[in-house]
């Protein structure tokens, strides 16, 4: 939650190729006071199964830039639940055809923006094994 001296922050991830949340990837939150100052670690998470990062930690007083890094490549290498052959056959087919042994073209995802206090940042992000798309949500 932001208040009036911070910003907070919170995420999702639909993995586009499947038309549906992407479950289980490991997210990273950094921050930094300042365009010069160094990333500090704040914590982390993982996405529940739809797709929500619901306890990323808190932001600290005095940030003005925050950065997202998503592990997209241990997510696109677990085995996924089917609903049919279509969805395997647009989820692995190319994966395996294109990516080489990883599964996905990119194998992290670093989101960097900037953020003003009290306000809250809803940051989606948008999936599939070659490529892919943030925007802020609300």
């Amino acid at each position: 939650m932001s208040t009036e001296t911070t910003a907070s922050v919170s995420t999702h991830i639909l993995d586009t190729s499947l038309g549906r949340p992407a479950e289980g990837v490991a997210i990273s939150l950094s921050a930094r006071a300042g365009r010069d100052a160094r990333w500090e670690a704040l914590g982390g998470s993982a996405t529940d199964a739809d797709g929500r990062c619901k306890d990323l930690p808190a932001l600290p007083e005095g940030v003005t830039h925050v950065r997202l890094d998503f592990e997209t490549e241990a997510y696109f290498l677990k085995p996924k639940k089917q609903n049919n052959q279509q969805a395997e056959a647009q989820q692995d087919a190319p994966a395996n055809r294109d990516s080489g042994t990883t599964g996905a073209f990119f194998p992290e995802v670093a989101i960097t923006f900037a953020v003003t206090p009290g306000e809250h940042y809803h940051v989606p992000l948008l999936l599939n094994p070659f490529g892919y798309s943030v925007y802020r949500g609300s």
